[in-house]
């Protein structure tokens, strides 16, 4: 039975720590931890023992930092070995183009994968709503691929002079995530984390098109404001999902402090489980949902 579906995780194999080269060694010293690599099988194995599900992201800078991303077939393998705990997510760089837009073509044609993400647009220097990339997004629309897109503050750089080079204005919900949501309204958007400082923008754009989610993941829930609290609770409670963005946050400690926030029982449901189920058409079993 599963229990809850963690909508952010990244792999932290040693394959996915060389894809982060530099960034890996700031972003341990920034959070002040040093996670040792797991292969997606093990990470398979925890999350199963969790009765829980996890998506699986992939990301790359390939264009700006000229590391080689890990291959989406890596990401795709792990889900075929283990598709009762994975969903897959698969990288691209916009900045590519045509290659772009073949790989998510391939993405959902050939290697099962049903979304794109994380893209970060701090990190890979693009505002979503530049024509230039829109026929990534159409062809992610029409392939029913989801779209995850990071937003507000972000760890990679944090604390560094110059943020490594990183610029925030482009993780911005509005114009940025707006402008796409209104522009492909069949195309499903998660605005990875509450965005801050932006957060009520983001609140602002899922309230205001339903194909825009918004992930919680990143930041530790007793820290959340009283605004995306109530949010959550009540009118955006159909479009708020649970993510921990793990190994950055432990999925364990994401839990035990959100189940100490005033969320009725029906809407913590739905933010842990029957919101993703609806979202990637995954059919509950009758005790699962009541």
């Amino acid at each position: 039975m599963i229990k809850a579906i963690d909508i952010h995780v990244h792999p932290h194999d040693e394959e996915a720590i060389a894809a982060k080269g530099a960034r890996n060694q700031q972003m341990a010293k920034y959070f002040g931890k040093k996670t040792q690599a797991t292969s997606l099988d093990e990470l398979a194995d925890r999350y199963r023992e969790k009765e829980m599900m996890a998506v699986l992201l992939n990301s790359t800078d390939e264009s700006s930092s000229g590391i080689k991303p890990v291959p989406n077939d890596h990401i795709a393998d792990a889900v075929k070995r283990n598709p009762d705990v994975f969903i897959g997510f698969g990288a691209v760089d916009p900045w590519q183009g045509r290659v772009a837009v073949d790989e998510a073509k391939r993405c959902a044609e050939e290697l099962g994968l049903r979304g794109l993400g994380e893209l970060n647009p701090g990190r890979q220097g693009f505002y979503p709503n530049d024509p230039h990339f829109y026929p990534l997004w159409e062809t992610a629309s029409e392939h029913g691929l989801v779209v995850l897109l990071h937003g507000g503050m972000m760890g990679s750089g944090a604390g560094t002079p110059g943020g490594m080079g990183f610029k925030l204005k482009y993780t911005r919900p509005i114009p940025y995530v707006d402008d796409v949501a209104a522009d492909f309204p069949h195309l499903k958007i998660i605005a990875a984390h509450p965005s801050w400082p932006w957060q009520e923008e983001s609140l602002a754009v899922a309230r205001h098109k339903s194909n825009v989610y918004i992930d919680l993941s990143g930041w530790a829930p007793k820290y959340f404001p009283p605004q995306l609290v109530q949010y959550a609770d009540t009118i955006l409670s159909d479009r708020v999902l649970f993510g921990s963005d793990w190994p950055v946050l432990d999925p364990d400690r994401w839990l035990g402090e959100f189940d100490q926030l005033p969320i009725r029982e029906s809407s913590k449901k739905k933010i842990l489980l029957e919101n993703a189920c609806k979202l990637f058409g995954i059919e509950l079993e009758d005790s699962e949902a009541s």
